[in-house]
């Protein structure tokens, strides 16, 4: 399967940054406590000197928004979401080991990060495009929803949308669950030095899910000159 950043993308967005990770053997037994706890520290230390509103990473990301003519206060990135329920909250929420990570994750470097369950996917090509409109997001609760044309969604080949409005919301469709064995794991950052960010991003987790045996994770960063990553096989889709 090859995961992609379509060309219009690109050309609308020429300071994203963004790579991806490939795990196999996950479960949801693993843990992550103390990883999270880390994590999340650092997120929490950052925020006792500003609001995640002043973080250049989130900041980055508002603007993207509006360019894609979204209002960033009324649809937040992934991360930002995050940071501001860490902030008024103290804590995130325990969804799934693997989950919990990427979030504790997400929160500490300000980036967003989608994980995905890979066999939950259709193949051969999941691209982060604009929609056309017909495509079919599930919502959390169940409900089907079509991306606006024109909103940036990951749309596989089969036409369903795994999130919506970019990094703003994921899929529940396919969303990490107890039974999950493979994973697709992407960050993106808008912010200078966000290429940076994103590498440091993707060894903390390959670290990570790596010495949880016997996870075997593979990374890769995504340019214009290096468009696609390659990972896996073909999806079997439920």
């Amino acid at each position: 399967m090859i995961l992609r950043h379509a060309e219009e993308v690109r050309a609308a967005h020429p300071g994203l940054a963004a790579g991806a990770l490939h795990a196999t053997g996950v479960d949801g037994t693993a843990d992550v406590e103390a990883s999270v706890a880390e994590y999340t520290s650092r997120a929490l230390a950052r925020l006792a000197d500003d609001p995640e509103s002043r973080f250049p990473e989130v900041l980055a990301w508002r603007r993207a928004f509006a360019r894609t003519g979204l209002r960033p206060t009324q649809y937040r990135c992934a991360s930002e979401s995050l940071l501001r329920r860490l902030r008024k909250e103290g804590s995130l929420p325990r969804i799934h080991p693997v989950v919990d990570l990427c979030n504790a994750v997400s929160v500490a470097y300000a980036v967003p990060i989608a994980v995905l369950d890979v066999d939950r996917i259709t193949g051969p090509l999941l691209e982060v495009r604009p929609a056309r409109g017909d495509e079919e997001y599930t919502a959390f609760d169940g409900r089907t929803e079509h991306p606006a044309p024109g909103e940036v969604t990951y749309a596989d080949s089969a036409g369903r949308a795994h999130a919506r409005r970019w990094t703003n919301r994921q899929s529940g469709h396919s969303a990490v669950r107890d039974g999950t064995r493979r994973i697709l794991v992407v960050a993106e950052a808008m912010h200078e030095g966000g290429t940076d960010t994103v590498a440091r991003v993707l060894e903390t987790l390959a670290k990570e899910l790596g010495a949880r045996r016997p996870v075997t994770p593979v990374t890769a960063l995504l340019s214009d000159a290096a468009p696609e990553f390659a990972f896996g096989d073909a999806a079997r889709v439920p």
